[in-house]
Protein backbone atom coordinates (compact mmCIF):
# COMPACT_ATOMS: atom_id res chain seq x y z
CA UNK A 1 0.00 0.00 0.00
CA UNK A 2 2.93 2.69 0.81
CA UNK A 3 4.93 1.98 -2.45
CA UNK A 4 1.66 2.77 -4.56
CA UNK A 5 1.67 5.84 -2.41
CA UNK A 6 4.86 6.67 -3.51
CA UNK A 7 4.39 5.89 -7.01
CA UNK A 8 1.54 7.91 -7.50
CA UNK A 9 3.53 10.36 -5.59
CA UNK A 10 6.25 10.79 -7.72
CA UNK A 11 3.76 10.71 -10.85
CA UNK A 12 2.16 13.59 -9.99
CA UNK A 13 5.39 15.40 -9.20
CA UNK A 14 7.01 14.28 -12.30
CA UNK A 15 3.75 15.82 -13.99
CA UNK A 16 4.16 19.18 -12.30
CA UNK A 17 7.55 19.72 -13.16
CA UNK A 18 6.89 18.81 -16.99
CA UNK A 19 4.39 21.50 -16.48
CA UNK A 20 6.49 23.95 -15.23
CA UNK A 21 9.02 23.15 -17.65
CA UNK A 22 6.63 23.68 -20.62
CA UNK A 23 5.00 27.18 -18.90
CA UNK A 24 8.46 28.77 -19.63
CA UNK A 25 8.64 28.15 -23.09
CA UNK A 26 5.36 29.50 -23.91
CA UNK A 27 5.56 32.25 -27.01
CA UNK A 28 5.95 35.65 -26.68
CA UNK A 29 4.20 38.80 -28.16
CA UNK A 30 7.38 40.64 -30.05
CA UNK A 31 7.82 43.93 -28.68
CA UNK A 32 7.15 46.73 -30.98
CA UNK A 33 10.62 48.95 -32.37
CA UNK A 34 10.45 52.47 -31.71
CA UNK A 35 13.06 54.78 -32.64
CA UNK A 36 16.48 54.64 -30.43
CA UNK A 37 15.48 51.85 -28.75
CA UNK A 38 18.43 50.10 -28.16
CA UNK A 39 18.51 46.41 -29.14
CA UNK A 40 22.32 45.13 -28.03
CA UNK A 41 22.26 41.75 -30.69
CA UNK A 42 24.72 38.91 -30.20
CA UNK A 43 23.28 36.80 -32.56
CA UNK A 44 20.05 36.56 -34.89
CA UNK A 45 18.16 33.92 -34.54
CA UNK A 46 15.47 34.45 -37.39
CA UNK A 47 14.10 37.22 -39.60
CA UNK A 48 10.68 37.31 -40.94
CA UNK A 49 7.48 38.80 -42.62
CA UNK A 50 4.39 37.97 -44.15
CA UNK A 51 5.03 37.28 -47.98
CA UNK A 52 2.77 39.56 -50.52
CA UNK A 53 3.73 40.52 -54.26
CA UNK A 54 2.41 43.56 -53.76
CA UNK A 55 5.30 46.91 -53.05
CA UNK A 56 3.76 47.67 -49.28
CA UNK A 57 4.55 48.31 -45.88
CA UNK A 58 4.82 45.61 -43.42
CA UNK A 59 5.25 44.09 -40.49
CA UNK A 60 8.58 42.16 -39.59
CA UNK A 61 9.84 40.17 -36.03
CA UNK A 62 13.12 39.45 -35.39
CA UNK A 63 14.08 37.12 -33.11
CA UNK A 64 17.70 37.60 -31.44
CA UNK A 65 19.97 37.09 -28.75
CA UNK A 66 21.30 40.29 -26.83
CA UNK A 67 24.61 40.44 -25.29
CA UNK A 68 23.47 39.07 -21.80
CA UNK A 69 22.05 35.86 -23.00
CA UNK A 70 18.50 36.46 -22.88
CA UNK A 71 16.60 35.51 -26.32
CA UNK A 72 14.45 38.87 -27.37
CA UNK A 73 11.75 39.05 -30.21
CA UNK A 74 10.88 42.26 -31.49
CA UNK A 75 8.46 43.69 -34.49
CA UNK A 76 9.54 46.69 -37.14
CA UNK A 77 7.94 48.23 -40.24
CA UNK A 78 9.33 47.51 -43.73
CA UNK A 79 9.16 47.75 -47.13
CA UNK A 80 7.95 44.44 -48.67
CA UNK A 81 10.60 42.29 -50.33
CA UNK A 82 8.44 42.62 -53.32
CA UNK A 83 9.96 46.54 -53.98
CA UNK A 84 13.18 45.20 -54.18
CA UNK A 85 11.60 43.67 -57.61
CA UNK A 86 9.49 46.33 -58.81
CA UNK A 87 10.01 49.64 -61.10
Amino acid sequence: MNMRMLLVASALACTGFAGLALADTAPTQPVPYHYGMPLHVEKVISMTEPTTHDCVVVTAEMKFIDTAGKQEDISYLKLSDACNYQN
